[in-house]
């Protein structure tokens, strides 16, 4: 595998999220102090069981107070983290253990190394890379134990960060400004932490996808359009074949025009999936331009194409390393829309050694009288969802579960855990606790009311329609602060989320 080490680092924001002001709130930043204590309590808890706390101090004869060792007095940092430790005591075991014991001994020391990996891995299995982190930064035995993220961050599925999306910066910042000095900003969807990453490869690279986390990169400009893969987090790089090697295939597909800009174009609209295979990391491409799914690995020297092509595709979207699309063949809203399920690209069991793409495999039919208008795919937690119309006015939206149209079950539902949904070029999951504003059980889209269009949302429950946002900021393009809504609803865009700019909506300048 042909890689490239970056440096990255983790630089904790002093915000997360808010929709009143640009960033994060006062309430969430308390929450993100408190992050540390939970994960070490976990883990006390555990450790108190196995190895209760040792005895009070002794009393002598005189009254005095003898300790049974010694212990210098630790500095700052240390009395940090053995604050979170004895608060974790306090939690588990009452005030009457931590006035026992007001100078515990340092209680992650003490962990067995079995212990630490049982913590690691269920901070793993909850999703949030960030959690593992700080966890591995309590101390020297935590982090010895445990698997250190860097090189390690395309090979397991464990650190891609999944729910982490890069938001644009406003004021023509495009990601990789020089006024950012290598830094981007990235929000948690599910618990609205922020963070700023240093990633270098931004400066002369664009991003034209983002999927589980993961940047992939186009090289600006360049006559080969090299790409590469980029973990945002860990600074991991891999670099995969040229964009270029792709004209030849499609001919006269593209447009007659310099090499730069046929990559330009054909790198404007992509849904990229990612999976690991035969020790490399195989990428499968839906290029809309053309139509059409390249794939490679990080071991090819160009890319392939498939030998099929499906035009009318109206949604397309990345999950568990496959890549799910949705169209109608026929372009007609009076036939039935097709999900069709494309697999990742595998070695040919023949012996050859070649890269091979399975055929795209039908999962479901969604019948014009079930569902008029099927508009978008979207993961929302373990599941895929079906957004849809049944009339072609945008007045009502209609969310289907993809695991009951395989069963052609046609029950909308009116819940969808409290998250909102995004819609747009691509959706996107948001919990409803990121955001204060715009409740959940909700589609936030752009609704036209007496001929201007506004960020509006859908609430699934009463099937009512209202402002996403406030007032002040539904309309116009003026220099001003932005909530969180226009930078969330931005990162659909992939135009202006790849060039930095926020959606800022009204009639004229749409």
């Amino acid at each position: 595998m042909r890689g490239a080490q970056a440096m990255g680092t983790w630089e904790l924001a002093s915000s997360s999220a808010s929709s009143a002001q640009s960033w994060p709130s006062a309430t969430l930043r308390r929450s993100h102090r408190h992050r540390l204590c939970h994960i070490t309590a976990a883990a006390a808890n555990h450790a108190v069981r196995a190895h209760p706390p040792p005895p009070p101090p002794q009393t002598t004869a005189f009254g005095r107070c003898r300790r049974l060792r010694h212990r210098p007095r630790r500095s700052g940092a240390s009395a940090a983290v053995d604050h979170a430790c004895t608060a974790s005591v306090v939690h588990a075991h009452g005030a009457a253990a931590a006035a026992a014991t007001p100078r515990t001994p340092l209680l992650a020391g003490r962990l067995s190394q079995d212990l630490v990996g049982v913590v690691a891995s269920r901070l793993l299995a909850g999703g949030d890379l960030l959690d593992y982190v700080r966890f591995r930064a309590v101390c020297a035995g935590w982090r010895s134990g445990t698997a250190s993220p860097r090189g390690r961050g395309f090979a397991d599925p464990r650190f891609h960060p999944r729910r982490w999306m890069m938001l644009p910066e406003g004021h023509c910042l495009h990601p990789g400004h020089p006024d950012l000095r290598g830094h981007a900003r990235f929000l948690n969807l599910d618990t609205g932490a922020m963070v700023r990453a240093r990633a270098p490869l931004l400066g002369e690279h664009c991003v034209i996808d983002s999927v589980d986390g993961l940047l992939l990169l186009l090289r600006d400009p360049d006559q080969d359009g090299a790409v590469r893969l980029l973990h945002p987090f860990t600074g991991d790089a891999v670099e995969l074949p040229p964009l270029g090697t792709l004209l030849l295939q499609l001919g006269s597909r593209l447009p007659m025009c310099p090499a730069p800009y046929m990559i330009t174009r054909l790198a404007r609209v992509v849904c990229a999936s990612v999976s690991f295979t035969a020790g490399a990391i195989a990428i499968t491409l839906w290029l809309d331009e053309v139509a059409r799914v390249a794939f490679a690995t990080s071991q090819d020297r160009q890319w392939n194409v498939s030998s099929w092509e499906y035009p009318m595709i109206c949604s397309s979207l990345s999950f568990q390393g496959k890549l799910y699309m949705m169209g109608n063949p026929d372009s007609c809203y009076d036939s039935a829309h097709e999900v069709l399920q494309i697999d990742p690209p595998a070695r040919d069991g023949a012996g050859t050694g070649d890269l091979v793409l399975p055929p795209p495999k039908l999962i479901a039919a969604i019948p014009a009288h079930k569902l008029v208008h099927p508009y978008s795919l979207v993961e929302c937690g373990s599941e895929i969802l079906v957004l849809g119309r049944n009339d072609l006015s945008g007045s009502l939206d209609l969310v289907f579960r993809l695991a009951d149209l395989v069963l052609q079950r046609f029950m909308p539902i009116r819940s969808i855990k409290g998250h909102t949904l995004f819609v747009e070029e691509r959706s996107i999951t948001v919990s409803s606790k990121v955001l204060s504003t715009v409740k959940g059980d909700n589609v936030v889209f752009v609704h036209e009311h007496s001929g201007r269009p506004y960020l509006a949302q859908y609430h699934l429950n009463s099937g009512s329609v209202s402002p996403a946002i406030d007032d002040c900021s539904l309309y116009g393009n003026a220099q001003g602060p932005s909530c969180l809504v226009h930078y969330i609803f931005s990162c659909c865009i992939l135009d202006r989320w790849s060039r930095g700019l926020i959606f800022r909506r009204n009639a004229e300048s749409w």
